[in-house]
């Protein structure tokens, strides 16, 4: 009497498989939630009053923010910062791509 397919053993090769899928799926970067806070930014405040270069606190944070940049751009308070010239040079200066698509 033969055994059906469904009850053999499952083989090494398989296994490993589904081992390797497994720890992959478990170490795949989860997304992070940023939250959006432009006092986060504060930072790059000397940036635009002048400095020549952006901080790395500043380029650090403005990393962080950039999901958040459009909806700076829609405050009023923080479009006569983010909506500026400036802005763009900060950005460039970080390696942030600017202006954002929103």
């Amino acid at each position: 009497m033969e055994k059906s397919s469904s009850s053999r053993p499952m083989t090494p090769a398989l296994f490993i498989t589904v081992a390797v899928l497994l720890l992959a799926a478990a170490a795949a970067p989860k997304a992070v939630a940023v939250t959006c806070d432009a006092k986060e930014l504060l930072a790059c405040l000397p940036a635009f009053e002048g400095s020549p270069t952006p901080s790395s606190e500043c380029c650090s944070k403005l990393k962080e923010q950039q999901p958040c940049l459009c909806g700076y751009l829609k405050d009023p308070n923080l479009k006569k910062y983010w909506g500026s010239p400036k802005a763009k040079t900060i950005a460039d200066a970080c390696g942030v791509p600017y202006p954002p698509q929103c």
